[in-house]
């Protein structure tokens, strides 16, 4: 419950601008990005890669306006995995996992 209300918090303050912020300055990391989107009182699965600055989403569209928030919709992030690029056919690639939206707001974290 506490880490939904953190997620919504977040959320306003542009939780994945910070983290494209931070991600244009570690250009060998990918940041999986996993929570959902609040729909007419559904919730859709959500995902989205962070990548040198840039996200991309596997889910839904979203917005390439550096002006405009990534998501329009109401979201709340579940979980985050960090991922050593490029990506490669084996786990290697693999760093770590936090399920708390503010761990990868902290550069020292995507080491």
């Amino acid at each position: 419950m506490e880490e939904t209300l953190l997620s919504q918090k977040m959320a306003d303050i542009d939780l994945l601008n910070n983290l494209e912020k931070i991600s244009s300055l570690k250009s060998n990391r990918i940041l999986k990005v996993e929570g959902f989107i609040l729909k007419e009182n559904q919730k859709e699965h959500l995902e989205i890669i962070i990548f040198k600055g840039f996200s991309s989403s596997t889910t839904h569209p979203i917005e390439i306006d550096l002006e405009k928030k990534v998501i329009e919709f109401r979201y709340i992030l579940t979980k985050f995995k960090l991922y050593k690029a490029p990506l490669k056919e084996t786990k290697d690639n693999f760093i770590r996992e936090s399920k708390k939206s503010v761990f990868f707001l902290n550069q020292k974290n995507w080491i």
